[in-house]
């Protein structure tokens, strides 16, 4: 008895491990998720992010299903399980809750866009507005360079509205903006409205902290973290 119960933990364990496996290796880097979209043409692409994200930029042929709309499930019942199916966001957890959904529904083959559009656009790869709307010009790097033109530390954040991470920082860089404004400036900046920017500074994750100390770069940081840890490096 006992080693029966033994055999069919261990089965399911391996099954488990097995499936983990199987998911990673559908988690692709940008190159490797534009060669795959490549090969499957005839594949269907999904942005997940909001209809206002997917304006400022997104990949070609993506159709835009919003994760957090009560309607994604609605949407995607329609396509065919059985064919391949693309899905991205902004750095990667919107489109992994929905792949992981996809899956559990019965969809074979779900590839994730690992880091997400941002990812995606640090590796130079084209993406489109498919729209007469101007993109937003954004931040040159001349105006960039003068926000560092400061006595003080300049601390500059890199976040987007969509991004969970960034709201939660949100209010404790607003704290520390107000609590140390004789040492420090604190500088947030729009990833989706200053693509190019980020771009020419290498930002492709969300949040993204850097701080400067007489124009130079002192330190960085990429992802959450919390108050306390920041206010250190500013000491």
């Amino acid at each position: 008895m006992k080693k029966s119960a033994l055999y069919i933990i261990t089965s399911i364990v391996l099954l488990l491990n097995s499936c983990v496996n199987n998911y990673a290796k559908d988690q692709l880097a940008a190159a490797d998720f534009d060669a795959k979209i490549k090969e499957l043409p005839k594949s269907i692409l999904i942005d997940v992010r909001t209809p206002e994200e997917y304006s400022k930029g997104h990949l070609q042929n993506a159709l835009n299903m919003d994760w957090n709309d009560g309607a994604f499930e609605d949407q995607v019942s329609k396509l065919d399980k059985t064919q391949p199916v693309f899905v991205y966001c902004l750095s990667g957890a919107r489109s992994g809750a929905a792949a992981t959904k996809m899956r559990t529904d019965g969809f074979v083959k779900v590839y994730e866009l690992s880091g997400g559009i941002m990812k995606w656009r640090g590796a130079n790869l084209p993406e489109t507005t498919e729209t007469t709307a101007a993109k937003p010009a954004g931040m040159t790097n001349e105006q960039f360079t003068a926000l560092l033109n400061s006595d003080k530390l300049v601390l500059i954040d890199f976040y987007a509205d969509w991004c969970g991470p960034c709201k939660k920082m949100k209010p404790y860089l607003e704290e520390i903006s107000t609590d140390m404004k004789d040492k420090v400036e604190v500088i947030r900046i729009n990833a989706d409205d200053n693509q190019e920017l980020c771009k020419s500074l290498n930002i492709d994750a969300l949040p993204t902290l850097h701080l400067y100390k007489n124009k130079q770069l002192a330190w960085s940081n990429v992802g959450y973290i919390e108050k306390a840890d920041v206010v250190a490096k500013l000491k």
